[in-house]
């Protein structure tokens, strides 16, 4: 139910002026988010309470790093392929308090191999595989809110902590891990337009702790750095166009709200920004076995690359 995104592909923003790299955009600024590994349905757990395994496979290639003003940074390639995944495993208890059900979600993140080319010897592109930053959430799921012909509207809200558990380089543009506590809570919810179609969200705000070994692209000078505050979400729309099958359109969008800070002092020009939409699919090949597919084209990509997502889920709900 979440994503490796912007931590893993946030890289650092190089221009290249004669023999002199100044870094424009710190790597290690936002952690890995959830950017549009959620989609259709998303408030109402497909088959009710109980234990849910969740396996997503993600690839992420992107032609291009975007500055602060949206344009190219100034590096003779810019070429990022990625291969990463997400294990999940959801519990939700049947217990119910006033039509409150409590859970918890515990979420893997690993990184299976990632491939850079910056023209310049991966100076400011390098990159590593392993796993990432551990995600735990408890969270309370409502009941839904009935109709005649079935639910209306269903939610859930999750408390998300990101712990600084993954595999981390502070000579690395790109890594699996922050090296960072991170508080990620969100609310989602399905609202049910008819019977067959549905439209679904997921809004986060995104608060992060301070590193205290950040990037050596910084300069021996940056002791500590403080990735800013940002707001995400993830949204769908779908319908039901055969039993068990779904077609929609889905999307995800984040911005930056408070600048990085370096040494306790805010850094302009690092906030980042993406929007990506595109269609996607999900079967359902029994009330315990579902699957998705969801591609994202982004857009409007601020001091982070801009490319194509493709992810890939399925979903089991133990007996």
């Amino acid at each position: 139910m979440k994503n490796c995104g912007s931590r893993l592909l946030a890289v650092a923003g190089i221009v290249v002026a004669g023999l002199a790299v100044h870094a424009l955009a710190q790597a290690a600024d936002l952690p890995s988010v959830n950017l549009g590994m959620t989609s259709f349905v998303d408030g109402l757990p497909p088959a009710g309470s109980g234990w849910y395994g969740t396996q997503y496979l993600e690839y992420y290639t992107a032609g291009r790093v975007n500055d602060n003003a949206g344009n190219k940074v100034g590096l003779p390639k810019q070429d990022i392929d990625l291969f990463a995944g997400l294990s999940q495993l959801v519990y939700q208890a049947p217990l119910t308090f006033g039509g409150m059900h409590p859970g918890l979600d515990v979420i893997l993140p690993w990184v299976g191999s990632v491939h850079t080319d910056d023209g310049i010897g991966n100076v400011a592109l390098n990159a590593r595989a392993g796993f990432g930053d551990l995600l735990i959430g408890p969270f309370v799921q409502f009941d839904p809110v009935m109709g005649a012909h079935g639910p209306r509207f269903a939610q859930r809200v999750e408390l998300q902590f990101i712990a600084p558990t993954g595999a981390y380089d502070r000579t690395r543009a790109i890594n699996p891990g922050s090296h960072f506590w991170s508080f990620d809570p969100y609310w989602a919810a399905t609202f049910w337009i008819t019977p067959k179609w549905t439209v679904s969200w997921r809004l986060h705000y995104l608060w992060n702790a301070t590193n205290h070994a950040p990037a050596a692209s910084l300069g021996p000078d940056v002791t500590s750095t403080q990735a800013g505050q940002a707001v995400h979400a993830n949204f769908a729309t779908e319908y039901e166009v055969r039993p068990g099958l779904r077609l929609g359109l889905n999307g995800y969008w984040l911005r930056q709200t408070t600048d990085m800070k370096a040494n306790g002092q805010d850094v302009s020009g690092t906030r980042e920004a993406v929007f990506a939409i595109g269609p996607g699919a999900m079967y359902s090949f029994s009330p315990q076995d579902h699957i998705m597919f969801n591609a994202y084209f982004e857009t409007y990509a601020r001091n982070r690359p801009q490319g194509t997502r493709m992810v890939l889920r399925y979903v089991h709900h133990f007996q």
